[in-house]
C-alpha cells in the first residue's frame, strides 16, 4: 500500500448541504485534492484544535490523549485506506508500550479530529487519492459530486449506532443532542424513535 501524506488546507460551509462542511485536503508532494464532507460537530473539532482555542470545557476527541497518556499509548498516524460506494473509510494506528502498532477503524472526520491534536501526519492511499480526483475530473464540480456521495456517510453511521440501541436509549440520546442544540442530529434520532413506535 503506497501512502500518500496530505495536509489540511481549510474548512468551509458546504454550500449544497445543510449543517455540513467541506473538510479539504491536499497531497503534501503534489496537486491532487481529497474533499470531504463532515458534520458540524467534526468541522468544530478540527477548527478548534488547528486555531489552538481553547473550550471551556473538554470536546469529545480532547479525551483522548489524557486517557491514552495515562495508558501509555501514542498515536502513530492516521490513514483514509478506502473510498467504497462513496464512502471514505479511515483508521487510527496506535502503539503501546510494546512497540506494536493496533489499527483503529474510524470515522475520516474524526481520524482528522484526533491527528490534530496529537500533531500525526494524515494520509490517504495513493490508490484513494486517484480514484477520488478520477471521479471529479468526470463532473463539473467536483465538490458537489463528492458531497453527494460523502453525506451518505452520516446517515450510515447513524444506522449503525442506533440499530443495536433500545428507545429508552435513543430517546436519551435525542435529549443530550437537543442540550448540545445540535438539531440536525436530534433530527435523525426522532426520525428514528418515530420508525420504531409505528
Amino acid at each position: 500500500m503506497e501512502k500518500v501524506q496530505l495536509e489540511i488546507t481549510g474548512i468551509e460551509y458546504s454550500q449544497t448541504h445543510s449543517g455540513s462542511y467541506v473538510l479539504h485536503l491536499k497531497e503534501i508532494h503534489g496537486k491532487r485534492h481529497m474533499p470531504i464532507v463532515i458534520g458540524s460537530f467534526e468541522a468544530q473539532a478540527i477548527a478548534v484544535e488547528l486555531e489552538k482555542m481553547v473550550p471551556n470545557r473538554p470536546m469529545t476527541h480532547d479525551l483522548f490523549k489524557p486517557i491514552l497518556d495515562v495508558f501509555h499509548i501514542s498515536v502513530k498516524e492516521v490513514i483514509i485506506h478506502q473510498f467504497r460506494e462513496g464512502l471514505f473509510i479511515a483508521k487510527i494506528t496506535l502503539v503501546g508500550e510494546d512497540g506494536i502498532p493496533t489499527d483503529i477503524d474510524s470515522r475520516s472526520s474524526d481520524a482528522v479530529a484526533i491527528a490534530v491534536r496529537f500533531n500525526v501526519p494524515i494520509y490517504t492511499t495513493k490508490q484513494v487519492i486517484n480514484e477520488v480526483n478520477n471521479l471529479s475530473e468526470g463532473h463539473s464540480s467536483s465538490i458537489d459530486s463528492l458531497e453527494e456521495l460523502e453525506d451518505f456517510d452520516e446517515d450510515a453511521d447513524l444506522e449503525v449506532e442506533v440499530s443495536g440501541l433500545g428507545l429508552a436509549d435513543l430517546e436519551a440520546q435525542l435529549e443530550e443532542a437537543l442540550e448540545n442544540e445540535d438539531y440536525e442530529l436530534a433530527t435523525k434520532i426522532r426520525d428514528e424513535i418515530n420508525k420504531r413506535k409505528k
